[in-house]
């Protein structure tokens, strides 16, 4: 099948899948539901089939997208580019308090697969000063953001989305709305930040270690697991059981272990590599 749509041509090196379904289109605006009391702000808008019609219900839209000539195509839209602020970046390293000057940001976009977990991670980091997030992700990725423990889906992002999150599966979708089609299905995840987090955490940076090593080793028990940062002696007087694995912990026991853990400098390098995963 071709992976040419309306004059271009998807870049595998830009994760590119072009969505082309009328109906699952309509479906995912009307649940980003577009407002111009907010910040509205899409990520990796392509060939425009959110943009145009989001366009339609508001004054004003932001978009970041990497790819140049996808940028200039929107730059020289004959309806939408007046309503366009278009920011040429990496929405990995992208600051998005930039753009948040006005109001809280409404963010929404069909994400590059490739890059969708580490993405959410940096948009988690500026949750302060988002409303909502509406994303076409991977299925199995959706899977994984919704997912509580004892599931086989449940992991570090399962938690630590669920910390900063209100994470509600929306629609699904099947590899034949885009051009070209994935090798997988997709979803539509909405993602709202929590006013007040659901866990105490008194530091967030500890509870990302924690989280990283345990589901970097998730079939070995907590006791071996965490054992460079918490004694099983430690776990026990918290009222964990050592002998539970990662999947099996809930985001408050986490938090838990994380206020009495303790991190050297030979542990370093085993949280880095855990964290890519």
């Amino acid at each position: 099948m071709s992976n040419v749509h309306l004059g271009h041509k998807a870049r595998k090196r830009f994760g590119q899948n072009f969505l082309n379904d009328e109906y699952v289109i309509d479906q995912i605006v009307s649940a980003i539901k577009p407002d111009d009391n907010y910040t509205m702000l899409e990520i990796g808008p392509g060939l425009g089939a959110l943009t145009e019609p989001v366009c339609e219900q508001i004054k004003h839209l932001t978009v970041v997208e990497l790819d140049r000539d996808l940028a200039k195509r929107l730059r020289h839209h004959p309806f939408m580019a007046e309503k366009l602020t278009i920011i040429e970046a990496d929405a990995l390293r992208y600051d998005f308090t930039q753009v948040a000057r006005t109001g809280k940001l409404k963010v929404f976009g069909n994400l590059p697969y490739n890059i969708s977990t580490p993405l959410m991670f940096h948009l988690f980091a500026h949750a302060d000063i988002i409303h909502d997030m509406h994303f076409m992700l991977q299925k199995e990725v959706v899977n994984r953001l919704c997912a509580g423990p004892g599931h086989k889906n449940y992991g570090r992002l399962s938690v630590m989305a669920q910390y900063y999150c209100q994470v509600m599966p929306v629609l699904e979708v099947p590899p034949e709305a885009f051009t070209p089609p994935p090798k997988v299905d997709s979803a539509v995840v909405r993602l709202i930040p929590h006013a007040t987090p659901p866990v105490a955490v008194k530091d967030l940076a500890m509870l990302e270690k924690v989280t990283a090593l345990a589901f970097n080793q998730r079939r070995k028990t907590i006791r071996n697991s965490l054992k460079t940062v918490i004694s099983a002696e430690q776990l026990s007087e918290l009222g964990i059981e050592p002998t539970q694995r990662a999947e099996n912990l809930s985001l408050a026991t986490f938090a838990l272990i994380a206020e009495h853990a303790v991190i050297d400098e030979a542990t370093v390098d085993s949280v880095s590599n855990a964290t890519k995963n």
